[in-house]
């Protein structure tokens, strides 16, 4: 039974919602209202501390103190979520800078600390913005501080020294071009990442298709088709469904070979498991079980269902006209006519699995057909019935 929400939880859910991705964005908000929180104490010290004037401190206050609300109201309520930056990073990154560059005008003898405060508002855009942004703030930041450096000389008190000034100012060029040096380097280390983890999430899919799958035809290898062949021996041993095993073979492949190289007999491959993909229903299932070697399994298919379709398929093969490879370009004076297109036929020897038997039982007696259809002259359908009771034996006799 789960749980009833405490006081606290529901509080936590009312400020922040419960929705993953909108808390997220809130508890960052949150953090940068934090530390212009700890910026606002600061500047309160120092007017404590008789190193600024009171007035011009609490109207910064309550500006920076109403731009957060303002945020927090656009992300809480959802209307943030229909921008291209639902988060508002940096609508609040140009607002924060725009309120330091103010501290730093009015800040008098303690304007020093809008520095770190610039340092922490950079921080939150190296994480968030791209680089072309955070140049962009860069530039901006500058014209800010420049502004702010005008009026703090404009205002000629007593403590000001131009001296202090300058340092400041260069203080603040050093802090933005780190800070977007930095997040360019980030940015570029991140980029890296995404181009990596892509690489191997190729390389690991490839891992995935080269252990289940022939490099050549792209059909099921031998492995794999024996685990998906024991698997659905289990379910039609509990359903009661039929299951056929065939046995495929090229006839006469190795002449192939032989006569026209193995490109062609490459070629060969690579057509015949395109043909016989083309005359098999959704759920038959073709492995590549070892040189022109195939295994077709025939799931909830009754004998006579399985010889017709496997009819079918061997006169597909025999209609199959592949062309040769491409061969080397030839002088005119060697120029020949282009050679007939190859052509093969497959022989095929099927099997019903009996209840209780090994799978490997089932491909024997496939075998043993595949042996006496290549026996009676090849290019043809066997089924093979020697374990199956009268009245499968007589049904899969058809074809024989």
């Amino acid at each position: 039974m789960p749980s009833r929400p405490t006081a606290g939880s529901r509080l936590l859910d009312l400020l922040i919602t419960a929705e993953p991705r909108q808390r997220q964005r809130l508890s960052m908000a949150g953090l940068a209202a934090l530390l212009m929180a700890c910026c606002m104490a600061a500047m309160h010290i120092a007017v404590a501390a008789g190193l600024t004037e009171p007035g011009p401190v609490r109207i910064w206050t309550v500006l920076s103190g109403g731009g957060l609300v303002v945020v927090y109201a656009l992300i809480r309520s959802g209307v943030s979520q229909r921008w291209a930056d639902p988060s508002l990073t940096l609508p609040q990154i140009v607002y924060a800078i725009a309120c330091d560059a103010a501290a730093y005008a009015i800040g008098g003898q303690a304007r020093g600390i809008a520095l770190p405060i610039l340092a922490v508002i950079l921080m939150f855009g190296m994480f968030g913005l791209s680089t072309r942004q955070m140049f962009g703030v860069m530039l901006y930041a500058m014209a800010a501080f420049g502004v702010a450096a005008v009026a703090a000389e404009w205002q000629g008190d007593a403590a000001h020294s131009t001296g202090l000034s300058l340092a400041y100012g260069i203080m603040t060029a050093v802090v933005l071009m780190g800070s977007t040096f930095l997040t360019t380097r980030l940015q570029a280390t991140r980029e890296e990442l995404r181009r990596q983890k892509h690489e191997l999430a190729r390389a690991l899919e490839h891992i995935r298709e080269l252990a289940t799958h022939d490099e050549l035809t792209g059909l099921l290898n031998r492995r794999h088709m024996l685990e998906l062949m024991r698997l659905e021996q289990r379910r039609a041993s509990r359903s009661g469904l039929p299951l056929v095993l065939a046995l495929l073979d090229m006839d006469h492949f190795k002449a192939v070979n032989d006569t026209h190289g193995h490109a062609a007999g490459d070629r060969v491959l690579q057509a015949f498991a395109q043909a016989v993909r083309t005359c098999l229903r959704e759920g038959d299932v073709v492995s590549r079980w070892g040189g022109e070697e195939f295994v077709l399994m025939l799931c909830n298919t009754p004998p006579d269902a399985a010889h017709a379709l496997l009819e079918r398929l061997r006169q597909a093969m025999a209609q199959l006209r592949i062309p040769h490879p491409a061969e080397r370009p030839e002088t005119p004076a060697r120029q020949h006519a282009a050679p007939e297109p190859l052509r093969i036929t497959v022989s095929i020897g099927f099997a019903l699995h009996v209840p209780g038997e090994r799978i490997e039982a089932t491909l024997e007696r496939a075998d043993r057909a595949l042996y006496a259809a290549k026996a009676g002259g090849r290019d043809r359908t066997v089924a093979e019935t020697a374990l199956l009771d009268p009245d499968t034996m007589a049904s899969c006799r058809i074809g024989a």
